[in-house]
């Protein structure tokens, strides 16, 4: 359907008005936020900074903490994968009766490969999780001695 000359001034007018609308609420909205800002929490003493040697410590224990539980969670992982690997492997024996043959030897040889794996894989993201947990402290330390220089 073609607007008419009215019709369409009148679209092209809603589409101005809605615009503006807009951005004096964006402006208003920002400027009451100026003012209702907490001035009490600009003027807070010193001994509440965040590199404070107590939290620091917080910090640092707070990484070990973690690092534990998800070295954990990661040690739970790689057991379930071995014992599901070795659950398959034991499947399959039962389903070919046990006399050795080819699938069951693949079966036995796949499970094996999936535990080695599962072991690494462990080892690997263990080894990752130190790292972090090392570059925390690292970082800790270094904001700590910074802030006592």
């Amino acid at each position: 359907m073609k607007l008419n000359y009215f019709a369409k001034h009148l679209s092209v007018a809603k589409r101005w008005v809605a615009t503006a609308l807009l951005c004096m609420s964006a402006i208003a909205f920002v400027w009451q936020g100026g003012f209702l800002a907490n001035t009490a929490a600009m003027a807070a003493p010193v001994t509440t900074l965040i590199a404070s040697k107590d939290v620091g410590d917080r910090i640092q224990d707070k990484t070990s903490n973690d690092a534990g539980r998800a070295k954990g969670f990661i040690r739970d992982t790689a057991d379930k994968v071995e014992r599901t690997a070795k659950k398959n492997a034991n499947r399959v024996e039962n389903a070919t009766d046990g006399n050795g043959n080819v699938l069951e030897r693949k079966a036995k040889k796949d499970a094996g490969r999936i535990e080695k794996r599962a072991e690494q894989d462990a080892a690997r993201t263990e080894k990752a999780v130190d790292n972090t947990q090392n570059a925390v402290e690292r970082t800790v330390d270094n904001i700590k001695d910074a802030l006592n220089n």
